[in-house]
């Protein structure tokens, strides 16, 4: 199964009022497993950057002068998240400002239906807990050591590996197919980060499991040697 875990910074907490998403990074998973292809950018906000919103993921309005505006490439963005599943950390914030940056372009809003909170299933497996991605990586042993700001595809990396635990975590790719997994195909641009290596998945083939003959033949030896077994004495009358 496709899945796209993604993540959102913007000018503020509510594009209601009036703040604008400057940055997204998206992952793609395929069984849960990153296949190396992200979709990441950089736009202009078209307003200004308060100061608390920089000092949180350090993206300047004089750096993003020169970028995109977000109807530019949403096309783009559109063509690659697709219609799979969307994975994000309180994720009614991050649909909320990609939302109302698709419709603000003139196209169509993302159905909520595909929305993948792991904020709400990290509430699940640990009531009570700090539930922030810096705590729940620190929980589940995610290096975030790189992670000095917060950007988009870099938080996006790590709620990949995150999203992959909550899930079950590394054993849920096991498998006992023989079939490889689908080959990585090339990453999706529109700036701002260089691509991650692909994680290369050795699929083992199936060990056989059926008796020999032989081992037949020293079963039905071993089985004649028996003196009143449990599966030959009568069940008691009812």
């Amino acid at each position: 199964m496709r899945e796209i875990v993604f993540d959102t910074e913007t000018t503020g907490l509510s594009p209601q009022d009036g703040h604008r998403l400057v940055e997204i990074g998206c992952i793609e998973l395929v069984n849960k497993v990153e296949t190396g292809r992200t979709f990441h950018g950089y736009f202009n906000p078209s307003r200004d950057m308060p100061a608390e919103a920089e000092a949180v993921h350090g993206l300047s309005i004089r750096f993003l002068a020169d970028k995109p505006l977000f109807g530019d490439t949403a096309l783009d963005l559109l063509e690659f998240v697709g219609d799979c599943p969307l994975v994000a950390h309180n994720a009614t914030f991050d649909f909320n400002f990609l939302n109302h940056e698709l419709d603000r372009a003139g196209h169509p809003v993302i159905c909520l239906t595909r929305m993948v909170d792991t904020l709400a299933i990290a509430r699940t497996r640990h009531p009570g807990a700090k539930h922030s991605l810096d705590a729940l990586c620190s929980r589940y042993g995610i290096d975030r050591s790189h992670r000095v700001k917060h950007g988009a595809l870099l938080d996006a990396q790590l709620l990949a590996q995150l999203y992959v635990e909550l899930s079950g975590g590394r054993q849920i790719g096991l498998s006992l197919r023989a079939d490889p997994p689908p080959p990585a195909s090339p990453a999706f641009y529109t700036g701002g980060a260089s691509r991650p290596a692909p994680r290369v998945v050795t699929v083992r083939p199936p060990r056989p499991h059926a008796a020999t003959a032989e081992e037949l033949v020293r079963h039905s030896a071993f089985v004649s040697k028996l003196s009143d077994p449990l599966w030959e004495v009568a069940s008691p009358s009812g």
